[in-house]
């Protein structure tokens, strides 16, 4: 086990490392690469300071989008929320209920697509926006239409960085300007000067991809990412969407599959362990400062183990415990475990997935910049409602 900043990581026992990767890791470290420019300490955002800070005292902030646009911001305030004393609401889906909930508290709307034409983008902003609430755009600078509305409503346009896909875009302006708006230190998030000095920190990914790589040759194309901690959702679901979309192509890549512990332990778990072998695992952890204490005196002497345990020791039993059977089971398997839940940890993490991603998608000579079939949805989809 290894020590990254707050980040304990276990990482695969097996393959050897791949030939190629650590020349191909330190290409893309060099690489002049607007994705890895966001990650640094020198990235300049291109919000307007001044115009921005009349709204950081708003309390009940709304951010419509769709995928990495708001997924990236999602995971901040949940992983986030103990440190964070406003309320935001998401809204990347067709809702009607959550819908007339936000529209009873909103104060301020931070509306987000990188193409400014995004279905949904579109539809859920026109019916949320109103004369009473403030609204803030980000999207490329060219004409689009979430531009266009922008301008006839004299509201603040923030320029989405033309270079950088949204699931990519969360150390951007599309992640930075919403964790600034929920009173986070940005500047801590930003890691990658940092990272790549560290020899534990650039060894881990790519013994994570050469890992992962020699699983594909065994026909083991499923990730499975067990997530013991709750605030963590949702950052799972934004790595779900980072790998799902940046390698799902050519008939090559991985599944990535979020599953929720240790419930899960009670449906998926026998699966796991008995049924068909082409998954490979990552174990997710977070420690508690505060967790709720097991009463004593309410245990029946079967159950004395309990006694002057917490929530979070069960837990993390349980974690240790799985580990231990899916090591006696020979199952692939790597573990994280967070010691700290700040902005610093989770920068850390945004930037190993990141690099890690994009590494692997070299690896299998595959494009991991682009999405080309999501694309044909959304064809389809205007030629259905231009004709219906």
């Amino acid at each position: 086990m290894i020590q990254i900043e707050n980040i304990k990581i276990k990482n695969f026992n097996k393959a050897k490392p791949h030939k190629n990767l650590k020349s191909l890791l330190n290409e893309l470290i060099q690489e002049d690469n607007h994705i890895i420019k966001s990650l640094k300490n020198t990235y300049k955002d291109s919000w307007d300071l001044k115009k921005i800070q009349k709204y950081k005292k708003l309390s009940n902030i709304t951010l419509i989008g769709m995928g990495g646009s708001i997924m990236g911001s999602k995971s901040i305030y949940s992983f986030l929320k103990n440190k964070i004393k406003k309320n935001f609401f998401f809204l990347d889906n067709f809702e009607n209920d959550k819908i007339r909930n936000i529209k009873k508290k909103n104060k301020l709307n931070l509306i987000i697509s990188k193409s400014g034409n995004t279905l949904e983008t579109i539809v859920n902003s026109n019916v949320i926006i109103n004369k009473k609430v403030k609204n803030i755009f980000i999207t490329e600078n060219n004409t689009n239409y979430l531009r266009s509305i922008a301008t006839k409503l004299k509201s603040d346009v923030i320029d989405h960085n033309n270079f950088i896909g949204g699931r990519y875009s969360v150390l951007s302006e599309v992640g930075m300007l919403p964790a600034m708006l929920m009173g986070l230190k940005i500047d801590k998030f930003r890691k990658f000067n940092d990272l790549v000095k560290n020899k534990f920190f650039l060894n881990s990914i790519i013994n994570s991809v050469s890992n992962t790589l020699s699983l594909i040759k065994k026909n083991k194309f499923n990730s499975v990412i067990l997530n013991y901690d709750e605030k963590s959702l949702d950052l799972f679901y934004w790595y779900q969407q980072l790998v799902a979309e940046s390698l799902g192509k050519k008939s090559k890549g991985i599944l990535p599959i979020v599953s929720k512990m240790p419930q899960d332990n009670h449906s998926l778990m026998q699966f796991y362990l008995d049924g068909k072998k082409n998954n490979f695992y990552t174990f997710f952890f977070t420690k508690e400062i505060f967790s709720q204490k097991i009463k004593s005196e309410g245990l029946l002497s079967s159950r004395n183990y309990l006694k002057n345990k917490n929530l979070q020791h069960v837990f993390y039993d349980q974690f240790l415990a799985t580990q231990k059977v899916f090591k006696k089971k020979n199952i692939p398997f790597r573990s994280f475990i967070i010691e700290k839940r700040d902005e610093s940890t989770l920068g850390t993490l945004f930037t190993y997935f990141i690099l890690e991603t994009i590494l692997l998608g070299k690896a299998l000579k595959i494009n991991p910049y682009d999405q080309p079939s999501v694309e044909l949805i959304k064809k389809e989809t205007k030629k259905r409602l231009i004709r219906s």
